[in-house]
């Protein structure tokens, strides 16, 4: 099963001498075709853009075309997820250059449930953000969890007293 999404990234505006503004994550939600009658403003790195608010202090852009499949070689890094106290939907974003010549723009790139594949876009520099998982969502991923995880055995460690003595060859008795 595939879930059909969109993100809404947000540019708040700053009251701040070095920083004028700043782009976060704001949801991702459900995209049932509610947004297949909306003209984008823009198309941003392949992906329609349309900005569904400005004023003097916010602008929340909405980004459709994103998927979510589950895949059990990802199992574990879904179960970090299910099982952390707060499970969240991880984004992976970049500032762009605005097509109109303004401010740069966020555009976000790949979206995620797993703890591993966030965690592998962070170590190579990318910006991530979360945002919390819905409960329909969450139940559906447990849901995959329970089904699909299955925790690689521990390895019994031999007691030190077993392993012997590391004593040069030439030691005498």
């Amino acid at each position: 099963m595939k879930l059909k999404l969109a993100v809404v990234m947000r540019k708040d505006f700053l009251d701040n001498p070095w920083q004028s503004y700043r782009w976060v994550l704001d949801e991702v939600v459900y995209d049932v075709g509610q947004f297949a009658h909306k003209t984008p403003d823009h198309i941003l790195s392949d992906r329609p853009a349309m900005c569904m608010r400005s004023d003097e202090k916010t602008e929340r852009w909405l980004y459709t075309g994103f998927e979510i499949q589950l895949y059990k070689d990802e199992a574990e890094g879904y179960y970090l997820n299910s099982t952390s106290t707060k499970p969240a939907w991880f984004v992976m974003w970049r500032l762009e250059d605005h097509p109109d010549g303004g401010d740069p723009i966020a555009v976000p790139h790949f979206l995620s449930i797993s703890y591993y594949e966030a965690g592998r876009l962070l170590d190579g520099g990318e910006t991530v953000e979360n945002v919390p998982l819905d409960p329909d969502t969450s139940a559906w991923l447990a849901d995959f969890v329970t089904e699909n995880y299955k925790p690689e055995p521990k390895k019994r460690a031999r007691p030190v007293s077993f392993k012997g003595a590391h004593r040069p060859k030439d030691e005498a008795s």
